[in-house]
Parts: C-alpha cells; sequence; structure tokens
C-alpha cells in the first residue's frame, strides 16, 4: 500500500538527512526508514524512528530518493496529517514531527503538572 504525501509529508531537509542516514549504514540489509508510534503517557503519544530490514504486510510504503519510508496501518492513525521536518539549532540537530498533538488532541503538556513536552516533574 502506498503511503500518500497528505498521510505523512517529508520537508526537504528531511528527506536529505534521511537519505544521507540510510546511505551510511553499514547494513547492506536495511530497506527503508520505519516511522512509528509508541504508547503516550501524560505526554501523549511518541514519535520516531527506526532503521528496518523487513516490511510487513500491514506497512504503508512512501518511495523517496535513495530510500523508503514504512509506517504500519495502526501507526498511520496517529500520523496523518503530520509533517516531518529536519532542524539545527544551537541545542542540536534533530528531526521534529510537526502537527503531532493536533492529531490525538494533545497540547504538548502533562495535563497533571503542566511540563512542557510531557514527563512529570
Amino acid at each position: 500500500m502506498l503511503l500518500a504525501a497528505t498521510d505523512l509529508s517529508l520537508t526537504p531537509a528531511a528527506r536529505e538527512k534521511m537519505a544521507e542516514l540510510i546511505s551510511q549504514a553499514d547494513d547492506a540489509d536495511l530497506q527503508a526508514i520505519r516511522v512509528f508510534v509508541s504508547g503516550g503517557g501524560c505526554g501523549g503519544m511518541g514519535y520516531g524512528m527506526t532503521f528496518t530490514d523487513s516490511r510487513t504486510e500491514f506497512d504503508y510504503v512512501r518511495k523517496e530518493s535513495g530510500f523508503s519510508v514504512y509506517v504500519d496501518a495502526v501507526a498511520l492513525n496517529y500520523l496523518r496529517g503530520v509533517e516531518i521536518d529536519y532542524v539545527e539549532r544551537p541545542s542540536g540537530a534533530s528531526f521534529v514531527f510537526n502537527n503531532a498533538f493536533a492529531l490525538t488532541g494533545g497540547s504538548g503538556t502533562c495535563g497533571a503538572c503542566g511540563a512542557a513536552g510531557g514527563g512529570c516533574a
């Protein structure tokens, strides 16, 4: 199943960095970058990425120049409309998932203590 650009978008900076990372990987069996969602706590769902060497029948696929992106059907429900960006800041470089909290109704703060980004103090 193909992953539509409206399901999950990548900025040019994210595409460039993903292609660079997968080309530098030591494992020739790597097929793609898997985008995943992990269970939420008080700060909401967690979003991440990892290299993968396998595809399942439940994966949606997005083909890019030099790599593919896999997202399983369950994670896609939490990722529709999300934009993945790669940003470089004085504190360091990282991938950023934009619009993630808008999908799940989260605010990016802990409901119990108000800590930004989740995680209770």
